[in-house]
């Protein structure tokens, strides 16, 4: 499959498309980015019946699945003699490798009765609540129950009233953004036929039952609120979305919101504030990080926002760390001050101030956008190394900080001009990965006879292995 992908995304026009043997599966290209589901369907089932539809939104494509190669012959066809468009903006057609869309659960016909649906929120910037959850889904359809679940990052089953229904918004809502750029929504069918919920709030709710005891004060929808950094102004939000930014999660767990976060469990002569920094910056910017001399092993991280605060202990804690599982959650204290510094084991400082790091990734809200919220995994993307790193280069540096190397190694293509290159590395396990991205991310890369050096960056990559 991936061997097709790297050939698909080089060909720009359908001169080539017949390189691969016909499929009744179709690669598609060139997507707008407000595009859904039910966009393709309108598009391209006239050129024969669909049965199945796989949406890719950060890459602007998609997978769909014909009932017989003769459809897919003809989309492939007209694509390649004549512009076809999808939701107003060219798309450009190969054949896929594969003869089928794998499905990720054995209920995923919507001739089989389900009427639940699987939704996995790819880059969730914003807490999701069943009250979110609820907005966006009851007006299509309507919904009987929500479970919101933080398996594999975050994910949720919603129960509708009817298979229909849950069709419908499939249709509509799959590859759709909650907000702009991001809480982007990958919709299936789900395995169970009915949810069971034994609680209202604000991660399982059943709409039949209104009198089941709901834990914490109500969690109404509200626009952002003002202490945040980081604001999607007018410009940043097209007129298709609607949905009103909720309130931080903090808010409602019995905490007041705060964009501090304790961290406890840091090895002592391992962690200090620059490799928390390397690893917290996923999720949000960093602002100020201070060791606590009171309690050992434990730091205080202030960030960008509440939010950042949210993902960073729905992702990050009870991971371990150089053999220790840290704890993460929010502080009571609302802003990092720089009092009793002191010397860390490794002879650094226990406090550093990195508001004004260029290597923060959440800076404004296109930057923002770029950023995929991914839990910790075994494979990570590397990028803006340049080109003369290979993989043995790679492996060195692995060795030279003692950290564990990685087992599988992809370098992706790069035009002949760029500047830096970019991959994935795979190691045996979560925790291998986690520790060399706290010790590698942001490592200084210098080359012979360079000006300036190159900033490694890492991030967890979305593919679970190579």
């Amino acid at each position: 499959m991936w061997k097709y992908f790297k050939l698909a995304l080089t060909e720009d026009n359908g001169e080539d498309s017949h390189r691969i043997s016909p499929s009744p599966v179709v690669h598609v290209r060139g997507l707008c980015e407000a595009v859904v589901e039910a966009d393709l369907i309108d598009a391209l089932e006239k050129f024969g019946p669909i049965c199945y539809v796989m949406m890719m939104p950060f890459k602007r494509q998609a997978l769909v699945e014909f009932s017989a190669v003769e459809s897919a012959d003809r989309c492939v066809s007209c694509g390649a003699k004549e512009p076809v468009y999808i939701a107003g903006q060219q798309a450009y057609f190969n054949y896929s490798t594969s003869k089928r869309i794998t499905r990720p659960t054995n209920a995923d016909n919507p001739n089989s009765g389900n009427k639940v649906l699987l939704l996995s929120i790819q880059n969730p910037l914003y807490p999701i609540t069943t009250d979110v959850l609820y907005t966006v889904c009851n007006p299509i359809g309507s919904v009987l129950r929500i479970v919101i679940f933080k398996r594999n990052g975050i994910q949720a089953m919603v129960e509708f009233e009817s298979v229909q229904c849950a069709q419908k918004a499939k249709a509509a809502l799959n590859g759709a953004d909650i907000y702009a750029g991001c809480c982007t929504l990958k919709i299936e069918y789900a395995r169970p036929t009915r949810l069971n919920v034994i609680k209202n709030d604000n991660e399982s709710w059943d709409y039949t039952k209104p009198y089941l005891v709901r834990r914490g004060p109500p969690c109404p929808l509200l626009p952002l609120p003002g202490n945040s950094r980081y604001k999607l102004t007018s410009v940043d939000v097209p007129d298709m979305v609607s949905y009103p930014l909720p309130q931080s999660s903090s808010s409602y767990s019995g905490h007041a919101p705060s964009s501090v976060a304790m961290v406890s469990g840091l090895h002592p002569s391992k962690m200090n504030c620059t490799r928390i920094f390397n690893l917290f910056c996923l999720y949000g910017n960093i602002e100020k990080v201070k060791f606590m001399k009171s309690v050992p092993g434990t730091a205080l991280v202030e960030m960008g926002d509440e939010y950042a605060v949210d993902r960073a202990i729905t992702h990050l804690n009870s991971i371990k760390v150089f053999g220790k599982r840290l704890n993460v959650c929010v502080s009571k204290q609302h802003a990092v001050i720089p009092s009793q510094v002191f010397e860390l084991e490794d002879g650094s400082s226990s406090y550093k101030d990195f508001a004004m790091t260029r290597n923060n990734r959440f800076s404004s809200a296109g930057q923002a956008s770029k950023n995929i919220i991914q839990p910790p995994s075994a494979v990570l993307h590397y990028y803006n190394v340049p080109p003369c790193i290979s993989q043995d280069h790679l492996l060195r540096l692995c060795t030279e900080h003692d950290v564990p190397g990685f087992v599988k190694f992809k370098m992706f293509d790069a035009k002949p001009s760029s500047k830096t290159i970019s991959g994935l590395l795979e190691f045996d396990n979560k925790t291998e990965a986690v520790e060399v991205l706290t010790v590698l991310n942001h490592y200084q890369i210098r080359i012979p006879n360079g000006s300036n050096p190159y900033t490694l960056k890492l991030c967890f990559s979305t593919s679970s292995h190579l």
